[in-house]
């Protein structure tokens, strides 16, 4: 990807993908060592989604010579959550509901949805866990990356 045609949403992608491998390898290794039916271990799925976010922003305000615009590094952050998400959720289908079924028995044995919990609304929760996660992440990290001569509204006419 040359880098005169970065915008927002081919960075977001870019990182999106690299952030989603992550998380995949994280599964993969918390899947070996059988600590994937804990919970709190997935808690470490939002750290990496957190690095892979302020990397992405990190990135596109290097490549706008520090001059980057509030909703384009907001934008950033979003598309790179949404796009790990996809990913990691495709792969969660792939890995728990074809390749390896018995994690979703342990999963179903230790998660509050029991017995009720499919390949399908795991997936939902993945995509909506990420999304969610990546907005408020994204606002977050943009209060770190904005401007620094960035001026805020002085009031709505």
């Amino acid at each position: 990807m040359a880098a005169s045609r970065i915008t927002p949403e081919t960075n977001g992608v870019r990182y999106g993908l690299y952030t989603g491998v992550g998380m995949m390898a994280y599964f993969v290794l918390a899947s070996l060592l059988g600590i994937y039916a804990r919970i709190e271990f997935s808690f470490l799925n939002l750290v990496i989604l957190t690095v892979g976010i302020c990397l992405a922003i990190a990135n596109y305000k290097r490549y706008r010579q520090d001059r980057m615009p509030y909703l384009h590094g907001f934008g950033t952050g979003i598309i790179t959550a949404s796009v790990a998400s996809v990913v990691f959720g495709f792969f969660f289908i792939v890995y728990a509901g074809v390749l390896n079924r018995a994690i979703m028995e342990g999963i179903r044995g230790t998660d509050l949805f029991g017995f009720d919990l499919s390949v399908t609304i795991a997936f939902l929760a993945i995509m909506l866990q990420g999304a969610m996660g990546g907005v408020i992440i994204s606002l977050i990290a943009m209060q770190y990356f904005k401007s620094a001569d960035h001026k805020p509204m002085t009031g709505v006419e």
